[in-house]
């Protein structure tokens, strides 16, 4: 739960420091231009959906933990189920260990968040010379720890849902994921993804639409770039198996290679819960990135021939996107740590496995190249897929929010990827994917294979 708390804590200061930042560039902005109502709602809207996004994010990540450390307690929780507990008693359990996580989490974020504001307000001001900012945390600022309680809640209770499923009769056997064969079957959940996809795809359309004539065009596309989201992460079984054959057959035919190829899909839906995790952070370093370089063009194509105006929005705009970089890496962050934890805990629950594997002959340098290879070919995959969704997401973003700004309207430009921080941070997710891949994987082999071949 360690990693958990760690989410929460993370999502908790950044929404609190992202109130914190939006309230000092709108400081900063009066002081310099007056108070410019085209701004001002520009900021509030960010502001908005930079929280939601936070939180959106926390939670991806926090229902994939708790998916993941359920299935591997599937004979636990069968063990109480045949000694009388219901599965809603069950699932009741998990839940309430994802609000006290969200709890503990979300104070000490609260306190983190706190000292960054202080510190932050005071190192940027001798930074800019701007004049005192007197009050760098307000009241309102710590809305988002109750949310982050809330969703981590909401979290758990979702990611727990395969609780419901868990017969007493799976005492007898171990934790293993389900297969492709048997995920097809739950067609609901895949037609329910396909409708929300579509309807998020209509609301980004008439988020941009909306956008050249207000900037209010950004709180429409976010719903939909929510749900367009949410609907790929549903549907993520069935979407990573046929990425993951095209680039599994980069590695060659080798033994270790071809095993590591059929384990990512075989078994779809872990493959896809890690897929998701590098999915997350690249989209998210991606998609700030081009919003933020993207929205720079639009507010300067905007301002014309004024070079006055172009000079001083140029300025205010260099500070924002320095800013939104660095909530690029705490974003990053939050998906590194949970990417982290589910690489843990997978290969941890695999330990039988890899023990059959060792006691049929495979050496603990072949299983450890063959796991290194499956995270490979699903950072590679979700690399990819993040990329296209981060820069669709991106500019869709920047074009519903600038698209009419500074009292011209229908102004549309084509995305703008700031390449050498991207790669630099998408490179960074890889490695980390890899290296993450690397230590659990020593502890599970450590084991004698007759050792690993009786965990169960």
């Amino acid at each position: 739960m360690g990693a958990s708390i760690l989410v929460a804590a993370l999502s908790s200061a950044f929404g609190i420091t992202l109130l914190a930042v939006t309230a000092y560039i709108g400081f900063l902005s009066t002081s310099a231009f007056g108070d410019s109502g085209d701004m001002s709602i520009i900021l509030l809207v960010v502001s908005t959906v930079f929280i939601g996004i936070a939180l959106y994010v926390g939670a991806i990540v926090t229902s994939n933990t708790f998916a993941t450390i359920v299935a591997g307690r599937t004979r636990q929780i069968a063990l109480m189920r045949l000694i009388g507990s219901t599965a809603s008693a069950e699932r009741r359990r998990v839940a309430t260990q994802g609000l006290v996580v969200g709890a503990i989490g979300s104070a000490a974020g609260a306190i983190l968040a706190t000292a960054i504001a202080f510190g932050g307000s005071a190192v940027a001001g001798r930074l800019l010379g701007a004049p005192p900012y007197e009050d760098p945390v307000a009241a309102w600022m710590f809305v988002p720890v109750i949310v982050v309680i809330l969703t981590t809640w909401l979290a758990a209770w979702t990611g727990s849902r395969r609780v419901l499923t868990v017969t007493p009769s799976e005492a007898l056997g171990g934790s293993v994921a389900r297969s492709r064969e048997e995920l097809a079957r739950g067609r609901g959940k895949f037609a329910a993804a396909i409708i929300m996809g579509l309807l998020g795809i209509l609301l980004l359309i008439g988020g941009v639409v909306i956008g050249l004539v207000s900037p209010l065009g950004l709180l429409v596309a976010f719903p939909g770039g929510l749900l367009s989201f949410t609907a790929i992460v549903m549907a993520a079984p069935l979407i990573m198996p046929p990425v993951l054959r095209l680039v599994g057959r980069m590695f060659g035919g080798s033994t270790t290679a071809r095993m590591a190829a059929t384990n990512a899909l075989r078994y779809p839906e872990r493959s896809s819960r890690m897929a998701i995790g590098v999915v997350v952070g690249v989209t998210l370093v991606v998609m700030f990135g081009v919003a933020s370089q993207t929205f720079v063009n639009v507010t300067l194509t905007g301002t014309g021939e004024d070079a006055a105006a172009a000079t001083g929005i140029q300025e205010l705009l260099d500070i924002l996107s320095r800013i939104m970089m660095a909530l690029v890496g705490f974003s990053a962050v939050i998906a590194g740590v949970g990417l982290v934890n589910l690489l843990t805990i997978g290969v941890v629950q695999r330990r039988t496995e890899l023990g059959l594997l060792r006691a049929l002959g495979l050496t603990t340098g072949q299983i450890r190249r063959m796991v290194m290879l499956e995270a490979l070919h699903i950072t590679l995959a979700s690399t990819l897929l993040g990329l296209v969704l981060g820069v669709a997401y991106g500019w869709a973003g920047a074009q519903s929010l600038g698209g009419s700004g500074y009292g011209y309207r229908g102004l549309i430009v084509a995305p703008a990827v700031p390449w050498e921080p991207v790669v630099v941070i998408v490179g960074a997710m890889a490695l980390l994917t890899l290296i993450a891949s690397v230590a659990p994987t020593r502890l599970a082999t450590r084991i004698s294979p007759v050792e690993a071949l009786a965990a169960e």
